[in-house]
């Protein structure tokens, strides 16, 4: 199989649902002969033409409202945010619109529509350009969040998300786009289902939760911490919302301890929601306090690259944390 980057699996993900079916079109910023900032459109717009590869205004609220009035009537659009950053304009439409479709309808009215967006930081974006912002989106009941780490995930999950009959959010680690890659199968359909975590890597001492990019760091922390005698188990959640508390649940049963990875400030970010699930339901299997690992309570990551670095997490963050809850 060949390998590829995280980049490279979205831009077939959609290359391949285009192609499948006439109703799936692209809009947003920049997605048309440019191929977008981050270049994940790329060659679209010369394959499928400038009906089916719209760039738009730089308005993010009309981008997710032609979005949810176009899957109204049957088309199955993806609607590109620039940045996570910038979603913030259409968050009505979003939340009270897309999101409560179906539920004010009784079912009669399905908004099929995918939202992508760059998040994090990492890339000396500064306020503007590093945020994350899925714990926004993960308390919005009516919406699916999605958040791939890896290439072979990345594909799978967005075709899943694309055939979705409702909306969901599709979070992309940017700092991952051309760091992280995999190997993708070239002769069979590639398709992830959405809702069901991954144990990406067996272990027995302590289990690690992350997601996105936090996942990827996180299994270069665990493969430290091997070296010093620490067997980590590892899950990538893949999909926040709906989050799938068994396989976590199982985990955590095994091992005992957890410890809790994400990128978002530490304060209301979704691992603490994880944190919440449990102590509800695995309190009788801890043999440590549930300890959660996540970015300082400022407003974003600083432009700075050694204030950003301060932000940001990395390996031997983790791995520290992992070497701190294993002596416990």
């Amino acid at each position: 199989m060949p390998e590829v980057t995280l980049i490279e699996g979205i831009r077939q993900a959609m290359d391949e649902e285009l192609a499948r079916d006439e109703n799936v079109f692209i809009v947003g910023e920049d997605v048309g002969p440019r191929g977008g900032v981050f270049r994940a459109t790329e060659g679209l717009y010369e394959k499928y033409g400038g009906e089916r590869v719209l760039d738009s205004p730089l308005a993010e609220l009309s981008i997710v409202g032609v979005g949810i009035g176009a899957a109204l009537y049957g088309l199955r659009p993806i609607c590109e945010i620039q940045f996570a950053d910038f979603i913030h304009p259409a968050f009505n439409q979003i939340v009270n619109e897309a999101a409560r479709m179906c539920y004010r309808s009784n079912g009669e009215w399905q908004v099929p529509m995918v939202i992508r967006a760059p998040y994090g930081g990492g890339i000396g974006g500064g306020l503007y350009h590093s945020q994350s912002v899925e714990a926004f989106f993960a308390h919005v009941p009516g919406l699916k969040v999605v958040i791939p780490s890896n290439p072979y995930d990345a594909k799978g999950l967005l075709k899943s998300a694309i055939r979705d009959p409702n909306p969901v959010i599709y979070f992309e680690p940017k700092k991952g786009y051309r760091l992280i890659k995999g190997e993708i199968p070239e002769d069979e359909e590639v398709l992830v289902p959405i809702g069901a975590a991954n144990v990406s890597r067996p272990g027995t001492d302590l289990t690690v939760i992350a997601y996105g990019m936090m996942h990827y760091y996180t299994l270069q922390a665990a493969q430290a911490a091997e070296s010093k005698g620490i067997d980590v188990e590892v899950i990538d959640l893949r999909t926040i919302t709906p989050i799938d508390k068994k396989t976590i649940l199982a985990s955590v049963q095994k091992t005992g301890k957890v410890l809790i990875v994400y990128e978002d400030n530490l304060t209301g970010g979704f691992g603490a929601e994880i944190s919440a699930i449990l102590a509800e339901d695995a309190f009788t299997y801890l043999d440590a306090p549930i300890r959660r690992l996540a970015g300082p309570d400022v407003p974003a990551a600083p432009y700075s690259h050694p204030l950003q670095n301060w932000f940001m997490l990395d390996p031997k963050k983790i791995s520290d944390a992992i070497q701190e809850l294993a002596e416990f």
